[in-house]
């Protein structure tokens, strides 16, 4: 028994899910976390994010910039290619038909790619911003994060660790690349 399968973990990612039972299937709540989902597809959110600051805000937006994309890019490769190669969960089954379309992942389900990639993120586009700057950031980085959950591509655990893989990934790229 691996550690994503002790009673503990399972027991929470079911509370999550049933917790997300009480938004699913209302139209406005869908629409909103399958565009989330769709948007962070390959941090699509998190690219337009950072080509938004580096051209509007100098040269240190667009050192911005480039420390967002190569981050993502190691992020990426790290998460998809090696740490989810490690676990090789199974993605939660939803037999159901879904309210609106989604893309099939094609890699296994821990960590949340998605997760990783908005946590990274939301550490390095709040670096040296105003706190109601990072509390958006933040806020969207949950959102599109918990979005898995609610299209029922990923178990909350698996968010969970995404979140604290990506947070880890954009300390790292803070520390090896500073705006200063």
């Amino acid at each position: 028994m691996g550690v994503l399968d002790q009673p503990a973990v399972v027991a929470f990612d079911d509370a999550v899910d049933r917790a997300f039972d009480r938004l699913r299937g209302r139209r406005r709540a869908d629409r909103l976390m399958y565009s989330l989902t769709e948007l962070g597809d390959f941090s699509l959110i998190w690219h337009i994010a950072s080509v938004a600051d580096g051209l509007l805000g100098g040269p240190e937006g667009t050192r911005r910039m480039v420390r967002l994309s190569g981050a993502l890019a190691v992020e990426s490769a790290l998460v998809n290619g090696v740490v989810k190669s490690l676990f090789r969960r199974e993605r939660p089954v939803h037999t159901a038909d879904r309210p609106h379309r989604l893309r099939t992942p094609r890699t296994t389900s821990f960590p949340s790619g998605h997760a990783s990639a908005a946590a990274c993120a939301v550490v390095l586009l709040s670096d040296g911003r105003p706190v109601a700057v990072r509390a958006a950031v933040t806020g969207l980085g949950v959102l599109v994060a918990t979005s898995r959950i609610h299209v029922r591509i990923h178990h909350a655990s698996d968010v969970v660790g995404g979140a604290i893989v990506g947070a880890a990934l954009g300390f790292m790229a803070r520390r090896a690349v500073p705006l200063r």
